[in-house]
């Protein structure tokens, strides 16, 4: 994909800064003085650095099957899938109706695509799953920031199921992989439950939601994880030691453009029109 430069937090000024290899947080650093947003702090995204942990043997034989070129179309596609799917639950938590037809710009926000009908089964799941648990929403697509560990994430949803707090991580896979266990662990540890008038987040539990789930009636699967903060720590570390000096690319865009063109040039020109 190309760059991707987002606002995802309007109230809080994040922007999201997102290439095929690397996504980065920017977030507002105010001035010590008048207390202003007067540069940003980038900061990587958790998902970037969960690519770090090892990928274990059952990934690597998967990857030998393919071959290179072809599983990195696949991801590419999986990516594409996950973030439609992503987008129109967000939309059916806020009560909007989705028809099958609906149409969603791709992940370069350049096209816009209708929903496969892969990508509305995955709706389908999550609907029925949804209608069945009757979950009570605290939160859905929140930017989450640990200012201390200096990592920031998005969070699908957080919500209660029989009275028990849960972060939730919706994945349009058949697998769960380790890493998808540091990615809930780390969003754990960046929630500010105060911000969201949470009272018993010491008991929240961490869950991976599979929508599109082709190994069961229901398809989906629902699997609580455990919290494995350590290792989400260890996997910052060895994405430090590859990554610390990568920064985005910045510019600054003028708001018009001149030539510096030496006045011998001019007369050239100048001559050349008859004048």
């Amino acid at each position: 994909m190309n760059k991707e430069i987002k606002t995802v937090d309007e109230k809080k000024g994040i922007i999201r800064i997102t290439t095929s290899d690397e996504r980065f947080y920017a977030i507002p650093s105010p001035d010590k003085i008048t207390g202003l947003p007067s540069e940003y702090d980038f900061i990587p995204s958790v998902t970037w650095i969960c690519s770090y942990f090892p990928k274990g043997v059952s990934f690597w034989k998967w990857l030998a099957s393919k071959g290179w070129d072809e599983a990195e179309h696949i991801k590419q596609e999986a990516g594409e899938k996950g973030s439609k799917v992503h987008r129109a639950i967000e939309r059916l938590i806020k009560g909007e109706t989705i028809p099958m037809d609906l149409k969603l710009t791709d992940t370069n926000n350049e096209n816009e695509e209708e929903l496969s009908v892969e990508e509305y089964e995955c709706l389908m799941a999550f609907t029925d799953w949804f209608n069945k648990v009757n979950p009570e929403i605290i939160a859905v697509e929140i930017i989450t920031v640990n200012k201390e560990e200096k990592y920031a994430g998005t969070v699908d949803i957080v919500c209660r199921i029989d009275d028990q707090l849960y972060i939730i991580d919706i994945k349009t896979g058949q697998y769960i992989w380790p890493s998808y266990e540091l990615q809930l662990s780390a969003y754990k540890h960046a929630i500010n439950p105060e911000e969201y008038k949470i009272k018993d987040y010491e008991n929240v539990k961490l869950a991976v939601l599979q929508v599109g789930y082709n190994r069961n009636k229901n398809r989906y699967k629902f699997t609580e994880i455990n919290d494995k903060f350590d290792l989400f720590l260890a996997t910052k570390q060895i994405w430090k030691n590859e990554c610390e000096n990568i920064s985005p690319m910045q510019k600054d865009y003028p708001i018009e453009l001149k030539l510096n063109i030496k006045k011998e040039e001019k007369n050239i020109i100048n001559k050349k029109k008859g004048k």
